[in-house]
């Protein structure tokens, strides 16, 4: 057949025989996306006048459910013994306000409201955000302060809110490798970043009854679509539940 035979059917019915070889929906996409790139090549170089694929969508991509602790889990780790102040406030913060670690590690100490248990945080597209903190985040984050203080390390309202062991801003490589010696320490088996923190905070607050809505808020999410992948986690958690406490299942 001529390129310029080939219709929208004609791909439609080629991507359903591609569906059914039980591919998985990146190869599907991947394909697609070649097929469109080279039906734009044909009307570069005046083969064909068209592209079959005017107006027609590509495979959805699988939205891959994110790792997340348990409530024992992160219960395991916030019990560490002889962990730093200052080790234990970022996993405090991370945790309590779903934050990056990029976003974590440009807060400054005037960001930190302790008496109205907020954070402030610039996050992508320099957007500003202020997410709630709890109370033991605080107490934690305070007590490192105080420590700063008594060991003459800047500590004003205009310096970095973590400091690396030369005094100055923590790096990000640098807190990323601190907290994954912790991640080990606490015999956590699966793969666990800093970020993974930030999706147990969304599963956590979601699981307790927290609207959509304002994890997007808080998680500082352009679109509605990316808070909604926490949602498979949840359901997948009522579903073991309902599994084990319904007498007729």
């Amino acid at each position: 057949m001529e390129f310029a035979q080939a219709d929208k059917y004609i791909i439609r019915e080629y991507l359903g025989i591609l569906n059914e070889k039980n591919l998985s929906k990146a190869t599907l996409t991947r394909k697609f996306a070649v097929l469109r790139t080279f039906y734009k090549f044909l009307i570069i170089n005046n083969i064909i006048e068209k592209s079959p694929l005017e107006n027609m969508t590509g495979p959805k991509k699988e939205k891959k459910v994110p790792e997340f602790l348990t409530v024992e889990e992160i219960q395991n780790l916030f019990n560490l013994p002889d962990m730093k102040l200052r080790d234990r406030a970022m996993i405090e913060i991370l945790y309590s306000c779903g934050f990056r670690i990029e976003e974590l590690m440009s807060l400054d100490i005037n960001n930190i409201d302790f008496f109205g248990n907020v954070i402030k945080v610039r996050g992508k597209g320099d957007k500003e955000r202020v997410v709630p903190a709890g109370d033991k985040c605080l107490a934690v984050m305070m007590d490192y302060l105080k420590e700063r203080r008594a060991a003459g390390l800047h500590s004003d309202i205009h310096s970095p809110a973590f400091l690396g062991d030369r005094g100055k801003r923590l790096e990000q490589r640098t807190a990323r490798r601190i907290l994954h010696k912790w991640f080990i320490t606490a015999g956590l088996k699966k793969k666990v970043s800093p970020h993974t923190l930030r999706h147990t905070f969304a599963t956590h607050i979601l699981d307790r009854g927290c609207d959509l809505r304002s994890v997007q808020e808080m998680l500082g999410h352009k679109n509605l679509s990316t808070t909604q992948v926490y949602t498979h986690v949840t359901i997948e958690s009522l579903k073991k539940v309902y599994e084990k406490a319904h007498p007729r299942k």
